[in-house]
């Protein structure tokens, strides 16, 4: 198994991880780093429609069903138990730069935590188990603290702490500089 960086996001509900999530994925992606995410939901979801090809092979008994497309796939499987996130982490493909996940905040993963003054004054998490806090507040607890909308700040630290690929825009800037 490669030894995929996993972030996880976490937050109150309404707190904002899903739009910051966004953010981070396209800042991420324009410094060409490759990303999966993962989101947990305790409520239970489907995928497929009743009635397809894909929801009558389940109901037929399959285990796994696979959906591909030339731009695209998915994969449903039946689980006697709920995976773990680092089970989940380990069918993902190789090429990837890094994991964030948004839900999984009784994980053992670094977290980010997402916190807006109108959802509440308290963090769910304790700082030693976050490597920082995006928030409209002013936190002192010995981590970095991103403002709402710093993707790019959170983008810097990934990259930094988790050694991924150079920014190859700033690669650019500095080659053109030279001459």
């Amino acid at each position: 198994m490669v030894n995929i960086p996993i972030i996880t996001v976490v937050g109150k509900s309404d707190a904002g991880k899903t739009t910051f999530i966004e953010k981070l994925i396209k800042e991420l992606k324009f410094r060409d780093i490759k990303v999966c995410t993962i989101k947990h939901d305790v409520h239970g979801f489907d995928i497929d429609k009743p009635g397809k090809d894909t929801w009558r092979h389940a109901k037929a008994g399959a285990d796994t069903v696979v959906i591909s497309s030339y731009e695209k796939m998915a994969m449903i499987r039946n689980v006697q138990e709920e995976l773990t996130l680092d089970q989940i982490a380990q069918m993902v493909s190789s090429d990837i730069d890094i994991i964030i996940t948004e839900g999984y905040k009784r994980s053992n993963k670094p977290k980010i935590e997402i916190s807006r003054l109108e959802r509440g004054t308290e963090l769910l998490c304790t700082p030693d188990e976050l490597i920082a806090v995006v928030s409209d507040m002013h936190w002192n607890i010995g981590i970095p603290v991103f403002e709402l909308n710093d993707a790019a700040g959170v983008a810097n630290l990934l990259q930094s702490r988790f050694n991924l690929k150079p920014f190859k825009y700033l690669d650019n800037l500095i080659n053109i500089s030279n001459f």
